[in-house]
């Protein structure tokens, strides 16, 4: 039998979050494996960065600003993507924030807010990109969740980012049963601890930093460029098989 193909030659491949550190790994990884990739963040000057990495790679990539909270911002950058770089055949959902706060001292401004950009602008994106797919009856979606979906951190107070990863878990199981007969793939990572702005903001200490890292099995946090592999993976044809999944990338969180 040939070998499995991880390849993504001749395609194209939509990344939100495209700035930030796990974004920006998955849209360079895509790049590497063959996709034309459009790099959207929340301004397209925040995508720029990654665009020039790429391309300095070789890589084909175009800089798109939008708001994923917003249904017409999202449809502007799938159409966008569409006409610069080709027909859509890939997308990774990573757009997110993180954020804490006792649950009895928490606002519902941030909760909102929490819920809007994690978990609604998952569907907004999805929703937008199986649009134009499923005509096509192909494509795969990754959405980016978390391991605090599955589990609630020891330390951390985060009800809302733990309930909006949570959603987009079981959100990504519900979009692949209703397409799965209809050509689109789409499964879930969830990471653990990376080393990103989010675990080095101020209400991270020193001493949570070390309990994360003595918690993990493989003793240490995460690069983006871990979180990079899984999303080829699951994108590619490798995984043709696997849909509805919720991939931990935990580094053996989880385990114990």
């Amino acid at each position: 039998m040939p070998a499995p193909s991880f390849a993504l030659t001749d395609r194209t491949a939509l990344v939100t979050g495209a700035g930030g550190v796990i974004g920006r790994a998955i849209a360079e990884g895509l790049a590497a494996s063959g996709a034309a990739v459009a790099v959207v963040d929340v301004t397209e000057d925040g995508a720029r960065e990654t665009v020039e990495a790429i391309e300095a790679e070789g890589g084909r990539a175009v800089a798109i600003g939008a708001d994923v909270t917003d249904a017409a911002s999202v449809a502007d950058a799938v159409a966008r993507t569409e006409s610069e770089l080709g027909a859509l055949t890939d997308a990774v959902n990573c757009a997110g924030i993180a954020g804490g706060a006792p649950a009895e001292e928490l606002s519902v401004e941030d909760w909102d807010q929490m819920i809007a950009i994690n978990l609604t602008g998952v569907f907004l994106c999805a929703q937008a990109e199986a649009r134009v797919m499923l005509p096509r009856e192909r494509g795969a979606i990754v959405n980016i969740a978390s391991m605090s979906g599955t589990i609630s951190n020891k330390g951390l107070t985060q009800a809302h980012y733990n309930t909006s990863k949570a959603g987009v878990a079981h959100l990504t199981k519900a979009l692949a049963a209703e397409w799965a007969t209809r050509g689109i793939r789409v499964n879930s990572i969830s990471p653990g601890y990376v080393e990103t702005p989010m675990t080095t903001r101020e209400e991270v200490t020193p001493e949570m930093r070390r309990m994360f890292e003595d918690d993990t099995p493989l003793g240490r946090l995460a690069v983006g460029s871990e979180i990079a592999g899984p999303a080829v993976f699951l994108l590619s044809d490798a995984a043709s098989y696997c849909t509805g999944a919720n991939l931990l990338v935990d580094g053996g969180f989880t385990v114990w």
